[in-house]
């Protein structure tokens, strides 16, 4: 059986990458900072917590392995498909992970807007902060019950879903800190596109208006998307360790009936 892990190596994330393309962070020194932030930090408590969760299954490990079918295993699996389909829409296409229309719509200024209020960013924290919340929201749940699976699916299989709990307990608040970060982090970006789009225009700015940039190769058009990328690549990095417990799943499955 594959064994899953809690956290995968962040160095190589999809996150990690979209930050380097978008120069917010260099992906051989700053990168690797950022990575780190997102690893596993384990001192010498959160070390007993994690000992004590494997040496439980190890001195009382159940006595016989369930024979959990692939018809069994359906409902997670759809589960899990439907968050990510429902989470990748809320932020693709305006739609919140319960189907709803987002209560926060990609930001756009209004015809006719001002300059000052074109150039606030605080509309895009709070979107970026509001798909966070709802990432968290869906995940959480999610996460838990795929546990509740694999605890009756074998003694392995239970083993890995508590620590994969006393995992989640540990880092989730430390995950969580760098994550809120990101809103504050793609600001730099917004501010870089804005200053590069005005000096494109500091001989003629009567001709730049707001109205122009949220179109197709306008300034606020292409961070609109970066945005998006982001928001996406964090969702890939919350879903890993549930995909990881299902892959797991899967596999002690397969191995069943070979």
């Amino acid at each position: 059986m594959t064994r899953a892990l809690p956290r995968t190596n962040f160095n190589s994330s999809k996150l990690v990458r979209v930050l380097a393309d978008l120069a917010l962070i260099d992906a051989a020194e700053s990168g690797s900072a950022f990575a780190e932030k997102l690893g596993l930090w384990v001192g010498f408590t959160d070390a007993i917590t994690l000992r004590a969760a494997h040496e439980a299954e190890l001195v009382n490990p159940p006595s016989t392995p369930s024979e959990l079918t692939f018809v069994e295993c359906e409902p997670i699996v759809k589960e899990f498909t439907r968050v990510r389909n429902s989470l990748t829409q809320a932020i693709t296409q305006g739609h919140s992970a319960s189907g709803a229309k987002s209560r926060i719509a990609l930001p756009a200024p209004k015809t006719g807007a001002s300059f000052e209020d074109a150039i606030a960013y605080e509309p895009y924290r709070r979107y970026h902060l509001a798909h966070q919340r709802d990432i968290e929201l869906n995940i959480r749940p999610l996460r838990t019950k795929m546990r509740e699976v694999l605890a009756k699916a074998s003694p392995v299989l239970k083993q890995l879903a508590n620590l994969d709990a006393a995992f989640d307990g540990i880092l989730s608040e430390r995950e969580s800190k760098v994550l809120s970060s990101l809103p504050s982090l793609l600001e730099k970006r917004f501010r870089q596109l804005l200053k590069t789009h005005q000096m494109a225009h500091i001989d003629d700015p009567d001709a730049d208006t707001p109205d122009e940039w949220t179109k197709s190769g306008g300034w606020l058009s292409l961070f609109s998307g970066e945005l998006q990328a982001v928001l996406l690549a964090e969702l890939d990095i919350r879903l890993q360790p549930t995909l990881g417990l299902m892959e797991a799943l899967n596999n002690e499955i397969k191995n069943s009936y070979e």
